[in-house]
């Protein structure tokens, strides 16, 4: 079995798993998502949707966010961990939205890496499931762990893991693979102890690092 036909393999019983992976962030719109894929960083998906729901009620929009005084911002982020620089970028990005865009989260690459807080992880997320649009695969601590585990990639580069992914898969299935190995890290295969008895996919894992 080629890595071609491995990382085949490994969607399709994956898929089956999880036949309608979604983000486990809370969200609502575009903004929604981003901002909590920006809070997310460094900290766990639950943390974060407990903070959103007392963020957006406090400032409801990307132009109230954008007016808000930074340190109320730091405030309510606080429980998410580096929580100057996360508030900082998300009212830094929230400006550049309303004076650059139109007050609307651009719908490209090239224009989201451009706002605080976002690099192409975070962009590919909110393209993906927010858009409809598959530029990228998002790699975050699960993907490029299993990634390189599954034999999948030799790199510990996520823009090098990313591009070592794309060609193995369908371009639409491209936002669905980051949430099947973002699940499966969790739920099978962590950092250490990996359950590899009884893993489904154990018979095709050269099981690298373990």
């Amino acid at each position: 079995m080629n890595i071609k036909q491995r990382a085949t393999e490994i969607h399709s019983r994956l898929k089956k798993r999880y036949p309608a992976p979604a983000p486990a962030l809370d969200w609502e719109n575009a903004w929604e998502l981003l901002v909590a894929t920006v809070l997310a960083a460094q900290c766990t998906d639950a943390r974060v949707n407990k903070v959103t729901p007392i963020l957006f009620e406090r400032w409801p929009d990307i132009a109230s966010l954008a007016g808000a005084d930074v340190t109320d911002i730091e405030d309510v982020v606080r429980s998410t961990g580096f929580f100057r620089n996360k508030a900082k970028n998300l009212k830094a990005a929230a400006g550049r939205i309303m004076d650059v865009y139109g007050g609307k989260v651009p719908r490209t690459m090239a224009e989201l890496i451009t706002l605080g807080g976002v690099a192409r992880k975070t962009a590919n997320i909110v393209l993906s499931n927010a858009f409809g649009v598959h530029e990228g695969i998002a790699v975050d601590t699960h993907v490029k762990r299993l990634a390189f585990r599954m034999g999948l990639t030799v790199n510990s580069d996520p823009v090098r893991i990313e591009k070592d992914l794309m060609p193995l898969f369908p371009r639409e299935v491209w936002g669905e693979i980051n949430h099947f190995l973002v699940y499966f890290g969790r739920e099978v295969c962590p950092a250490r102890s990996p359950r590899c008895t009884g893993c489904e996919l154990a018979d095709i894992c050269p099981k690298n690092g373990v």
